[in-house]
């Protein structure tokens, strides 16, 4: 059976380093190496990073991140009930072309092995994103 832990945090950026911190923990129970667990830090921190600066802008006061630990992986989840976007409107920036900024989502599909967003404008954004440990898939 998973394990599994949710966490309400503040919508304010001094707070990412306690989720990124949190989400260390997880995955080094779970059994990752030190490597998937820094990818899984840095995933983290650019979805709490993509909350913060979008929803938590207007009347979100906080956000929740969940974690749900089993034999296979990791999955974590980062939701906030912000005003939300058309998912479909997303581009994946053109390297070479970079400007500041509307890379958290390409970081994330890079690091993890799943992402899955969903998000409706008027009803939040749910990014929900498993990193497998390597002797499952073997």
């Amino acid at each position: 059976m998973p394990d599994y832990m949710k966490m309400s945090v503040p919508g304010k950026p001094e707070f990412v380093g306690t989720v990124r911190m949190t989400a260390a923990s997880v995955a080094s129970h779970t059994g990752f190496d030190i490597e998937a667990i820094e990818d899984i830090k840095v995933a983290v921190s650019e979805a709490c990073n993509n909350t913060v600066v979008h929803a938590c802008k207007s009347n979100v006061t906080e956000y929740s991140v969940e974690f749900e630990s089993a034999e296979t992986g990791l999955t974590i989840t980062v939701s906030d009930e912000g005003t939300g976007y058309d998912v479909q409107t997303y581009e994946a920036p053109v390297i070479g072309e970079l400007n500041e900024g509307g890379l958290g989502i390409f970081i994330i599909r890079a690091l993890m092995d799943e992402v899955d967003i969903t998000s409706k404008p008027g009803t939040g954004t749910n990014i929900r994103m498993t990193k497998y440990l390597a002797k499952a898939i073997a």
